[in-house]
């Protein structure tokens, strides 16, 4: 079927809303074709995309037909997979509590129950709420901290984790069975609530929640030293979460920056509403100014992801990177559970394949092993899953470079929250020895060396941008290259064909993780760069990672690998 014919489809649909006709009307040429030409991709990550008409744009019918997918497979578990039913929550975006109830009112038509959180709350409430309640799945509308212009719905599993890839391939192949996402039936709300097939969930839970991180507390006393903090929500869930759970900790001092407390779908005060990005503390570091804040903070808009800023030497703010956050997080922790005997003999720390190699360093100080997982938090979830069942290790702790970090696995999703509260009590303690978390970073890179880690993207749009991604990624995968910047590549590892190469000795290893289109290089001298195209948004990632004995060095070595696979790149798109 070609675009045109489905562009026809909705154009002769009657029931489309006004909305979506008008934003049908005002299309170029261009901009139909990629609305029409393929159905918005459904993954392990869930879907994501511009808001908007057609089958590639979030809307209520792309929503309706993913929702069925799902409710097939719940159905396909029995009725007692009916009865335990879906949590649903939602963020601040366009049209996302609009989402939530499409979803609902589609699950009711096949006799499932949902529970509705009456507000908007963080995605990590939502992967709690799924395993407190005992529901077999759940269901987050968010895009993250994406652009204004972006929605999404990700599906958690009976174990409050994203799904793993076998179960959404089947939500994929029901998806695939429909043959009009137009004509998909849905109950209205009054017949959802008259047969009990929807029950509105909210500040109960939020307690349940907020006191399982409290239980997360490992320095009572850090709490009582005066540390001054700012935080600001970007206009989005975090609101309603962090404030109190860092009173719960004992922390006095909060400001929260005014003008981004309320939930804001146009997200007015930034570019994008993303803690990765130094646009996004411009206002907070006015505030830390103000109140000579030691520590700032900031969530995205579904508050999984955190990120900080803490002063540095000078006295000025410096933000930090998810792998130093995430550094710093795990050793305090790891230090303090030795010190009181909450250290467990089988302990484990799990990070990605693109984490910075410092974590590793740092659990191997302290007796814990660390586990690699592939790029995305619900890999490390699913290990989790796998040592509770099997008995086999004690989780420690879990993070992402990309600003994601898990303490409790109560939730099985990464937590902006318990990273917050944790990073604070961190923050504190280091506070109480006279210095601050910037002091704290130093002291490991001159324990541990001094490490690095960048990343850099290209963002490509429509049909002609997924098909010129697939050909860088086809390019360094057919065509390696033998050095980099005067120093040989040592290791390949290509995570799609599970085989990992050593060049300098032809012997090869087997990878044993699931397939996944990922390429990563390794150098004699330790360096590594990763290739990945992005599941969820039209970009092609680049990772880059160094370690050496000073920071002139490091900051060096970095600039010379990234600046000579990012000219090569450049040569790609184009020439």
């Amino acid at each position: 079927m070609t675009w045109k014919t489905e562009w026809k489809k909705w154009s002769n649909h009657k029931e489309l809303p006004s909305e979506l006709k008008k934003q049908m009307n005002n299309m170029t040429e261009r901009e139909r074709e990629d609305a029409f030409y393929k159905q918005l991709k459904f993954g392990t990550g869930g879907m994501r995309g511009e808001l908007g008409a057609g089958p590639n744009r979030m809307n209520i019918y792309t929503v309706r037909k993913v929702t069925v997918g799902l409710s097939a497979y719940i159905q396909e578990n029995g009725e007692e997979a009916k009865k335990r039913g879906v949590v649903i929550a939602y963020d601040s975006r366009h049209g996302s509590a609009e989402f939530a109830l499409e979803a609902a009112k589609t699950l009711g038509v096949h006799g499932i129950k949902s529970y509705v959180f009456d507000e908007l709350r963080p995605t990590p409430e939502l992967s709690f709420a799924v395993r407190y309640l005992r529901a077999y799945a759940g269901i987050m509308i968010t895009a993250s901290h994406n652009p204004a212009e972006y929605n999404g719905y990700k599906v958690y599993g009976e174990d409050g984790a994203q799904l793993p890839p076998a179960t959404a391939d089947v939500i994929v192949t029901h998806m695939n069975e429909i043959e009009n996402e137009l004509l998909l039936e849905v109950k209205e709300e009054r017949e959802l609530l008259r047969q009990h097939l929807v029950s509105y969930i909210g500040e109960n839970l939020d307690q349940v929640y907020l006191d399982y991180v409290k239980g997360l507390q490992l320095n009572k006393d850090a709490a009582t030293t005066n540390l001054h903090i700012v935080y600001t929500p970007l206009h989005g869930t975090g609101q309603k979460l962090v404030p109190e759970a860092l009173q719960n900790y004992g922390f006095q001092h909060i400001t929260i920056v005014d003008e981004q407390k309320n939930p804001d779908p146009n997200f007015p005060t930034v570019s994008a509403p993303n803690p990765e990005e130094a646009q996004a503390f411009q206002r907070a570091i006015q505030y830390g100014k103000q109140a000579n804040a030691d520590l700032l903070l900031a969530t995205d808009p579904d508050a999984d992801r955190l990120g900080i800023a803490v002063k540095n030497n000078s006295g000025d703010y410096v933000l930090l990177t998810g792998n130093q956050t995430g550094a710093l997080l795990l050793h305090y922790m790891l230090a303090q559970k030795q010190e009181k005997g909450m250290l467990a003999d089988n302990s484990v720390m799990l990070k990605t394949i693109v984490t910075s190699e410092l974590g590793r360093a740092i659990a191997q100080n302290y007796g814990v092993q660390t586990v690699d997982t592939l790029i995305g938090f619900k890999y490390i979830a699913e290990k989790i899953e796998k040592y509770r069942r099997e008995e086999a290790k004690t989780f420690q702790f879990g993070y992402e470079e990309s600003y994601g970090y898990l303490i409790g696995d109560f939730v099985r999703d990464k937590d902006a929250i318990q990273a917050a509260v944790m990073i604070a009590e961190a923050a504190a303690y280091h506070k109480q020895q006279g210095m601050t978390l910037y002091d704290g970073l130093i002291q490991l890179y001159e324990a541990y060396g001094y490490y690095k880690e960048a990343l850099t993207s290209f963002t490509l749009k429509g049909k002609d941008g997924a098909e010129q991604i697939s050909r860088i990624v086809s390019q360094f995968r057919e065509h390696p290259p033998a050095e980099l910047a005067g120093v040989a590549v040592e290791k390949i590892e290509d995570y799609q064909s599970g085989k990992r190469i050593n060049l300098l000795t032809a012997q090869q290893e087997v990878i044993d993780l699931l397939s996944s289109n990922v390429l990563k290089f390794w150098l004699q001298d330790g360096s590594w760069f990763a290739i990945r195209p992005s599941g969820t948004e039209p970009k092609v990632k680049f990772y880059f990672g160094v370690k050496e004995v000073t920071q002139n060095r490091r900051e060096k070595r970095l600039e010379e690998i990234q600046s000579t696979v990012m000219g090569a790149v450049e040569n790609m798109i184009y020439n």
